[in-house]
């Protein structure tokens, strides 16, 4: 697979996963539109909503992604090492400066985000600043710059939005259920329908999880190991640098499990907690262990 083909279908698989997250969306109002006895109306609510949901996920979700993380523009002057790390790798890379940002939190860890190369967006924490050496934090920027060359940044950052958007909807549609109860002729076919809308949204929501560690493979992990460490040609950096943040006793204080696939390494997983066959296999995340192991060996 090349740079080319990677781009193209990251590009492909955005569509798909935005196409996938409209349907779902729409299909919980039309099951709420079943209960409520009106379900046109209201699967053409959702159909409105879940695309506004879609536009907004394409072209604002690194706000929206930044603002979960209580990410701050960086000042050059303070964190100069940052600034001419980021300027010199771009370079190499062939991308344009991505604007930097500060996530004030003493774990180590950082996330790029964006729609394209343009408007890119990369955000360590102020942990992976003090705590890495220069050539650490090369070896994790080289790694986030070779997400956004491969349109990494768009898959993961519509996914982050669109995964709680449906979130929302679903607890929607529960409230609404359980407080909008009309009359009693509506009351006599309540329980059933709303039996199978509960059991509906059971079922889909691990679905929509696992659908997201699917559509954010971890693949794109190895990948954007090998090709950081091509850039920076110093893949024991990248390998020191994971196996601090893999090792640090701190959590992240703003994570969530919305963006837990953005971040280099899961903010909710340390060092030896991989070792389970399950949790490797929906993992948003490789074994860190495997992937210091691999760069060892380059």
């Amino acid at each position: 697979m090349t740079i080319y083909s990677q781009i193209t279908g990251n590009k492909v698989k955005t569509y798909i996963i935005i196409f996938v997250f409209v349907g779902l969306i729409s299909f919980f109002f039309y099951l709420m539109g079943q209960y409520f006895g009106d379900p046109s109306s209201f699967f053409m609510m959702g159909v409105i909503f879940a695309l506004a949901s879609g536009f907004f996920s394409y072209f604002y979700s690194d706000k929206i992604v930044l603002t979960m993380a209580g990410a701050k523009l960086a000042d050059k002057k303070t964190y100069f090492d940052y600034y001419t790390v980021t300027e010199n790798l771009a370079i190499a890379a062939g991308l344009p400066m991505p604007k930097l940002y500060v996530i004030a939190d003493p774990t180590p860890n950082a996330f790029a985000t964006g729609r394209d190369p343009k408007h890119a967006v990369v955000a360590a924490t102020t942990g992976l600043l003090s705590k890495l050496e220069r050539s650490e934090i090369e070896g994790v920027i080289a790694h986030e710059l070779s997400h956004v060359k491969n349109y990494d940044i768009l898959v993961m950052a519509v996914v982050t939005v669109l995964v709680g958007t449906v979130v929302y909807a679903a607890d929607f549609a529960t409230r609404a259920m359980w407080w909008g109860r009309g009359d009693n002729d509506r009351n006599s076919r309540a329980g059933a329908i709303g039996a199978v809308i509960f059991i509906a949204l059971l079922i889909l929501m691990p679905i929509v999880a696992i659908l997201i560690q699917l559509a954010v493979s971890r693949k794109r992990e190895y990948l954007a190991d090998a090709s950081g460490a091509l850039l920076t040609r110093n893949p024991d950096a990248l390998a020191n640098a994971l196996q601090k943040i893999a090792g640090d006793p701190h959590k992240l204080k703003r994570a969530s499990n919305a963006m837990a696939h953005m971040y280099i390494q899961n903010p909710f997983k340390k060092d030896g907690e991989n070792s389970n066959l399950l949790v490797k296999l929906f993992s948003t995340h490789p074994p860190v262990t495997e992937r210091i192991r691999i760069l060892r060996e380059m």
